[in-house]
């Protein structure tokens, strides 16, 4: 029997990140991954395909370029299910490729098979020829992530009636979709399909959508999906899902209305990935739809020994923060110390249009009673969203009366996820209003809107009176 100094299970964003880190620190590492190439979900079904067929959708449908050359507007004008396909097919590739150096790289083995805790210091793995081979482990790292959570009630048949992991294995443009929850996964390939010209009915139980998000980012986004045509019913339940003679989907819904489409993508939720680990036989209980609980800070699990990281533990269940929950989790199974994580961290919806948000929203700021100022900045009224036919688009900054400091930063708009980093930066670094007033943005960029917001606030704010001279 092999014995390694850390056995990490599953090769996502979190379980890579512990691997390679426990690598580099001169540790015997091994990752066990059930499927047949390395990845992980991110790589394979969730992440990297999702992201990669948003980016095809918005350049083979002109979407970019249609305030400029009209709604009409494409660069291929029948975009079939192979064109979607083709492109994820390389992407996917490519980060396995790189994914596979990485651990060549840094000495960390790998090995195919369905893994099963036999107890807290050993492991089965049993290979796809049927082979088990056991083995054994100082520490353990758990990395499994998560799958659709799929209800007996749903007759999933992976056609047209799919979870979100069928939907990237055999992409297909849809007549008409029905997106059943309007959590992330949801709000993201309704709006890509839509993007389409695809048309698309959310049905979501809850009143409202994404309440971590600052409302009035959430209203603009809205605003957008209805103005272009798009269905969003809130506050209504799918009691049941039937297909009819002619293969089209029905939702029925609690209230008795029914709504027919081609496809129907049914996106409520997600479960942990946890079923066939045997960790009864370690002693490892789960919550929350196989989820594991874990240390906040450690990371460890009740079994002192044994950690777990990423989607698998829970909110916020995002590839960056699995990545550095992953690489802390090396770091203090390794002994070696570990860095504080920052307060904020940048939260990326890569919808169409994209979200991103760091910080307090306005509503957390009045929970706890900061005295506060707001300012807006439209993309549209930047050269560089004229340049780009921009015709929405908003950023949202958040700063104290008290102090001037940054408190948030939310942002709906094209180039979103990679705008929000400057916020993230001078929010984490205690940063105030005069930092985005007083320095120079390049021109033209959207980034020139943090200047525009700033100056929206200050010019809101209550004047300093300067000091009487001393006579």
């Amino acid at each position: 029997m092999e014995q390694f100094d850390i056995v990490v299970i599953g090769s996502g964003p979190a379980g890579r990140r512990a691997a390679v880190q426990a690598a580099k620190l001169g540790k015997s590492v091994l990752v066990v991954e059930n499927r047949l190439r390395l990845g992980g979900v991110s790589v394979h079904t969730g992440t990297i395909p999702s992201k990669t067929l948003r980016e095809t959708v918005l350049n083979l449908s002109g979407w970019r370029e249609r305030g400029f050359y009209g709604l009409s507007y494409r660069v291929k004008k029948d975009i079939e299910g192979k064109d979607l396909g083709a492109r994820l097919r390389m992407t996917l590739n490519h980060e396995i490729e790189v994914l596979e150096h990485q651990f060549a790289r840094n000495g960390v083995r790998t090995m195919g098979g369905r893994a099963r805790f036999l107890d807290t210091n050993h492991i089965a793995v049993v290979t796809p020829d049927a082979e088990e081979i056991k083995v054994g482990f100082r520490h353990a790292i758990i990395a499994v992530g998560t799958a659709p959570f799929r209800p007996a009630h749903i007759p999933f048949n992976d056609h047209s009636v799919l979870d979100s992991d069928s939907l990237v294995s055999e992409p297909r443009v849809p007549r008409s979709l029905t997106v059943v929850g309007a959590g992330v996964i949801g709000l993201e390939y309704a709006t890509i399909f839509s993007a389409l010209d695809v048309p698309v009915t959310i049905i979501e139980p809850r009143d409202s959508i994404l309440d971590f998000i600052d409302k009035e980012i959430i209203e603009e986004f809205t605003h957008d999906l209805r103005k272009r045509g798009m269905t969003i019913r809130l506050g209504a339940k799918v009691d049941a899902v039937e297909l009819d003679a002619q293969g089209w989907t029905i939702a029925i819904m609690a209230d008795g209305r029914r709504v027919r489409s081609d496809m129907l993508l049914y996106a409520a939720g997600r479960s942990g990935a946890t079923a066939d680990l045997g960790l009864e036989n370690c002693g490892i209980p789960l919550v929350d739809r196989g989820r594991i609980k874990v240390d906040p800070v450690t990371f460890q699990t009740n079994v002192p020994n044994i950690y777990a990281a990423g989607d698998v533990i829970g909110w916020p269940s995002l590839a960056s923060t699995s990545m550095e929950q992953g690489r802390i989790a090396g770091l203090h199974a390794c002994g070696a110390p570990m860095p504080p994580a920052p307060e904020f961290f940048p939260y990326g919806i890569y919808a169409v249009p994209e979200i991103s948000t760091v910080g307090l929203t306005e509503q957390q700021v009045r929970e706890q009673g900061i005295p506060y100022e707001a300012g807006i900045a439209r993309f549209r009224e930047t050269s560089r969203g004229h340049i780009m036919g921009l015709q929405s688009g908003m950023m949202k900054l958040i700063f104290s009366l008290e102090n001037r400091k940054l408190l948030g930063a939310h942002i709906v708009g094209e180039g979103a996820t990679e705008l929000i980093h400057i916020g993230q930066a001078v929010l984490n670094l205690g940063g105030t209003l005069d930092y985005f007033v007083e320095n120079a943005f390049n021109y033209p960029t959207l980034a020139e809107a943090y200047k525009i917001a700033a100056l929206d606030a200050w010019n809101r704010m209550p004047r300093v009176t300067p000091a009487a001279p001393i006579e």
